[in-house]
């Protein structure tokens, strides 16, 4: 690959994704697949003005040891420092990079049961610091391409080739291929504001979600809530790019007000293992059934993680013509799947599409209707002929989606 293309995407990441400051701190969590590459977006923050960049490394292999040697008390633990670390963080606020490249079959054959459970246990003791930070401080996830899921995606390829093809198609689904990724996607930012500018001027109070697959779903939206795009920003007001790549228009549903099935589009990579060919009946706003002809035990452990697990935190808006959908690539990775499509996701709701968020607190969140969990788990329903109806406080029935894009309305 060559390096200005490297170049290009490492700086998109430091100023568009994370939007690196001058004197802030940053931190990178990166698997050992790209180091070259990791290096390179080290540079990239310091030239954004960073104080300082440390880099924190994964290996995926010692996970899935430690998931197979180590009790549950021992992999759920939380030693002293790194609480301490945590707490330091809640303090400091310093952007944070997550760059994934995990093989998605790697966790395959782990005790799954185990990771949950140790999963639950260290988000206990973890969560607090993390909703310290909610809302204050800038973050992304980007990727770059690993041996073991460049193979998942072109398997007749050897695997030099397999990682370049990834590449390929990273950059170009992250509009980091052209000349200019940084006014590209100035632009693609300001496009899809104008789209939740339109969405927003409806108002709308519930949506209605049908496809020939069995989909026949509505979800209540909170009143205060917005649609917002994938541009964000903290307290502060520093804008940020917490995806790359997104082609989304979301908002966060209010919990309690789902009704009815839906059924995923393309399997959902969880933990290392996915889950095929699954849906979920939703009564009262809760997930109170699923199926899934591979892996239903751990969608049902997903659902099942803590009290709002179950619950809806996402609705998100992806024509079916997205740049990334027309690949014609499953990727295999949430991060690229959900911008592929429209999806829901499970768990935890984001505050920040709330009007003023910055003046409410988790109390007044959750009294909005905004749901809280540990886990926010995104899955795909964005069928080629989706259907979405918006309704409004009057009872206005506006198409907001026909034939799996935007309508004629939304246009």
């Amino acid at each position: 690959m060559k390096k200005t293309l490297l170049r290009n995407y490492a700086k998109l990441i430091a100023r568009v994704g994370g939007s690196v400051q001058k004197g802030q701190r940053v931190v990178i969590n990166a698997q050992l697949d790209q180091p070259e590459f990791i290096a390179m977006l080290v540079e990239e923050c310091y030239r954004a003005g960073a104080a300082d960049v440390s880099v924190e490394w994964h290996y995926q292999p010692l996970e899935k040891l430690a998931s197979r040697f180590e009790s549950v008390r021992e992999l759920g633990g939380v030693p002293a420092w790194e609480e301490e670390k945590m707490k330091e963080r809640a303090e400091l606020l310093p952007v944070y990079i997550r760059i994934a490249s995990a093989d998605p079959d790697g966790m395959k054959g782990a005790d799954r049961e185990k990771i949950t459970l140790a999963s639950m246990a260290r988000s206990a003791i973890l969560k607090p610091y993390q909703d310290s930070m909610t809302n204050r401080y800038q973050w992304c996830v980007a990727a770059v391409p690993s041996v073991g899921w460049a193979k998942k995606i072109f398997p007749k390829e050897r695997a030099n080739t397999a990682v370049e093809l990834l590449w390929e198609q990273i950059l170009h689904c992250a509009r980091a291929d052209g000349k200019d990724p940084l006014t590209d996607w100035m632009w693609h930012n300001r496009t899809l504001r104008d789209k939740c500018d339109k969405l927003n001027s409806y108002d709308f109070e519930s949506l209605e979600y049908r496809s020939s697959n069995g989909t026949r779903l509505k979800v209540g939206l909170i009143p205060q809530a917005q649609f917002i795009s994938g541009r964000k920003s903290t307290v502060g007001g520093n804008h940020f790019n917490p995806n790359i790549p997104t082609e989304e228009c979301f908002t966060t549903p209010r919990r309690g007000a789902a009704e009815g099935i839906v059924y995923a589009v393309k399997p959902l990579s969880y933990g290392g293992e996915l889950i095929e060919n699954f849906w979920l009946k939703f009564e009262d706003g809760k997930a109170v059934d699923c199926g899934a002809e591979k892996n239903e035990a751990l969608l049902r452990k997903i659902i099942s993680m803590d009290e709002g697990a179950a619950y809806l935190g996402e609705c998100a808006l992806v024509p079916y013509e997205s740049p990334i959908n027309q690949t014609g690539i499953l990727f295999y990775n949430t991060l690229f799947d959900e911008n592929a499509c429209c999806h829901l996701a499970l768990g935890r709701g984001y505050s920040n599409t709330i009007v003023n968020f910055a003046d409410y607190t988790k109390e007044d969140f959750t009294n909005m209707g905004v749901n809280d969990s540990m886990i926010h788990v995104d899955f795909m329903v964005g069928a080629e002929d989706l259907e979405i109806i918006g309704v409004t406080k009057t009872g206005e029935r506006i198409p907001v989606f026909e034939n799996g894009t935007w309508s004629k309305a939304l246009r």
